[in-house]
C-alpha cells in the first residue's frame, strides 16, 4: 500500500528550497519525510511537526531551541541537523537522512537478537547518548523506534526533539510529561524531572526488549505500563529466555534500576558496563540463539536475518508503525496531576 496516497506535503516544495517526496515515518509529535534539497542536490530527511503542536507557541520555540543545541552535536552515531524553519503552518527540521531500517522493524521482524547483536547495537547508541550527555544533553525518547540502522552498517541515534538541558524539568512550561510510556523512567512520571539517567533506564529497556524479543511491562493502556514501572523492577531477561548469561541479567538491573540513585551516572557509565560485560561472556553466550528468535522460515521476511547485525543489507523500505502496539511506542504528552495543597501551619 502506498501509504504517501492523501498526504498533502508529499510532491510539495517546503520553504522554497525542499521537495517533499516520501512519507517515511509517522510519530506521535511529527511526521518524517524524504526530501530533495534542490539548494544542494543531496537526498535528506524532513522532520515536520503536527499541526496542532504547530500551533502551540511555547513547545515550538522550545522546539526550535532545543534543535539549535542538537545541531552542535557533531558525532558519528547522531543523524545530524541541518537546518530548521517555517513554512506556514509548516514547522520544520533538515535532518541526515539514513538509508535502512528502525531497531523497531528489526525486533518485529526478528523478535529476540543473539546477545552479539544486541550488545552491537546497544554500544554505538550509548556512544552517541554518551556525546549528549557529556555536552549536557539529555534525550528524554530512547526508544527503538529513534535507532536507526543504516545500509552501510551505521548505527544511529534519532529523533532529539525532545532533548534539554539536564538540569531542567519535563513540566516547566507545559505541565506536562513528554515521552514513550514503555520506555519512561519512574521519576519522570512521578516527578517529572529528567537527567542523563532517564536515558540510562530507557536503554536498559531496550536492551531488555532486543535479549527478549517483548516489552518488560505490558498492559492495554498506558495507565497499567505507568504503574508497572513506578512500582514493579524490570524482570531479568533471563526469566523470559533460559540459558542467558548472568552479566546480561546484571547489565539489565543496573541499567533499570527504579532508583536512579542506583543506575550508571550516565550513558558513558552505561557503555563502560556494557562493554566490560561483553568481555565477561564466551563466544558460545554471546552467539546464543534465543528461542523467542524468528528465522524466515517462521514469518520474517526474506533477507530480513541480515537486520540482526550491524552489516550492510540490501535497501528495504520501512514500514510505518503497527497499528495494534501504536499508542505505547509513540511519543506522547502526559498531563501531570496538579501538586497536592500545602499542609496547614
Amino acid at each position: 500500500m502506498d501509504t504517501t496516497l492523501g498526504d498533502p506535503l508529499v510532491g510539495h516544495m517546503l520553504d522554497g528550497r525542499y521537495r517533499v517526496e516520501a512519507r517515511i515515518a509517522v510519530g506521535g509529535m511529527a511526521t518524517v519525510y524524504r526530501a530533495l534539497d534542490t539548494r544542494l542536490d543531496r537526498v535528506l530527511a524532513l522532520k515536520v511537526m503536527h499541526p496542532g503542536l504547530a500551533a502551540d507557541e511555547v513547545f515550538v520555540e522550545r522546539f526550535i531551541r532545543e534543535a539549535k543545541s542538537v545541531a552542535r552535536l557533531d558525532h558519528p552515531n547522531v543523524v545530524g541537523v541541518f537546518d530548521q524553519g517555517t513554512d506556514g503552518t509548516y514547522v520544520y527540521l533538515a535532518m541526515e537522512y539514513v538509508a535502512g531500517c528502525t531497531l523497531r522493524d528489526v525486533l518485529r521482524e526478528r523478535g529476540a537478537l543473539q546477545p552479539r547483536a544486541a550488545l552491537d547495537i546497544a554500544e554505538p547508541v550509548l556512544a552517541a547518548l554518551g556525546a549528549a550527555h557529556l555536552a549536557g544533553l539529555v534525550h528524554r525518547d530512547m526508544k527503538p523506534e529513534n535507532v536507526l540502522i543504516g545500509d552501510d552498517g551505521r548505527v544511529k541515534v534519532a529523533d532529539f526533539g525532545l532533548v534539554r538541558a539536564v538540569d531542567t524539568h519535563s513540566t516547566a512550561s507545559t505541565g506536562s510529561v513528554l515521552g514513550t510510556v514503555s520506555y519512561l523512567a519512574p521519576e519522570q512520571m512521578e516527578h517529572g524531572t529528567a537527567d542523563t539517567r532517564v536515558d540510562v533506564y530507557a536503554c536498559g529497556v531496550v536492551l531488555y526488549e532486543m535479549l527478549t524479543g517483548a516489552k518488560p511491562h505490558t498492559g492495554s493502556t498506558p495507565a497499567q505500563v505507568l504503574y508497572q514501572h513506578l512500582h514493579e523492577d524490570v524482570p531479568p531477561p533471563s526469566a523470559a529466555v533460559p540459558g542467558l548469561a548472568a552479566p546480561l541479567d546484571e547489565l539489565v538491573a543496573q541499567a533499570t534500576a527504579r532508583d536512579p540513585q542506583q543506575r550508571p551516572a550516565d550513558a558513558v557509565g552505561l557503555l563502560a558496563l556494557v562493554r566490560a560485560a561483553r568481555e565477561a561472556l564466551s563466544d558460545e553466550q554471546l552467539d546464543a540463539v534465543p528461542p523467542q528468535a524468528r528465522t524466515p522460515e517462521q514469518g520474517a521476511p526474506s533477507g530480513s536475518e541480515d537486520r540482526t547485525s550491524v552489516i550492510p543489507r540490501p535497501a528495504a523500505v520501512r514500514p510505518l508503525p503497527a497499528a495494534e502496539d501504536e499508542r505505547l511506542n509513540r511519543t506522547t504528552r502526559l498531563e501531570q496531576p496538579p501538586a497536592p495543597p500545602a499542609p496547614p501551619a
